[in-house]
């Protein structure tokens, strides 16, 4: 969906949301309070300017507007992969646009983030990934690494993943298989304004992914393991 297109329909009220090199940045009404908006559009690649342009936007909004809620509008084919960024040290530029995004978190600044089109790899770890809770529309190509790539690097045939897709959901790409996994809150196929808003409203401040992915049964492990981990880790008697 074009930028415009989905700014008319999730905020009604109105907006000044504008682009600038694939960079949305602006405000907008939201139940008749303003929150910051930031984002991405064209598919963009997150280089390390557009990194820290969202990083700067995050951290105005931190500075000068205390509490304002922050709206992530996702759409993105992930980090530059540039000789260039590479050499700049790219990963060091998103994983400063997520700790602001922390920050804002910390900050008690509700945040959401809403995948439109576009949310793969680093680009949506850092962004839509960091935020209180993050939605999708129906259509949106959800996946954090292709899967020819996938077999590149884990030495398991291509063929092998495609089957394995067909039933898991940790191999196949989509915004319903990311659901299932508990990374995606829901997914929004009506009145955006109304979603929205009541997304605002129910933010919660813990991390509830992992329990969505068990309950839903795409992550059967995860929160297991995470209990184990924390119990292991409390004090024991002597």
């Amino acid at each position: 969906m074009d930028w415009k297109t989905l700014a008319a329909q999730l905020f009604p009220q109105g907006h000044s949301i504008v682009e600038q090199d694939f960079f949305l940045s602006g405000k907008a009404e939201v139940d008749g309070k303003p929150v910051a908006v930031i984002g991405t559009t064209g598919h963009t690649a997150i280089g390390v300017e557009i990194a820290l342009a969202q990083a700067k936007a995050v951290l105005a909004t931190v500075r000068h507007h205390p509490g304002r809620p922050i709206v992530i509008l996702v759409d993105t084919q992930g980090q530059r992969l540039r000789h260039r960024d590479e050499m700049l040290g790219i990963n060091s530029y998103m994983a400063h646009l997520g700790k602001c995004i922390e920050l804002a978190r910390r900050s008690g600044h509700r945040v959401v983030a809403l995948v439109y089109d576009q949310a793969l790899s680093g680009g949506f770890i850092t962004s839509g990934l960091m935020a209180d809770a993050c939605y999708a529309l129906p259509d949106a190509t959800i996946r954090v690494m292709a899967l020819p790539a996938m077999a590149r690097i884990t030495k398991v045939p291509e063929e092998k993943l495609v089957e394995l897709a067909k039933s898991n959901p940790v191999f196949a790409p989509g915004a319903e298989n990311y659901f299932v996994m508990g990374g995606i809150e829901a997914i929004w196929k009506d009145d955006l304004a109304r979603n929205l808003a009541q997304a605002m409203a129910q933010a919660a401040t813990t991390d509830r992914r992992s329990a969505h992915g068990m309950a839903r049964g795409g992550r059967r492990s995860a929160q297991r393991v995470m209990d184990a981990v924390i119990a292991d880790g409390q004090p024991r008697a002597a």
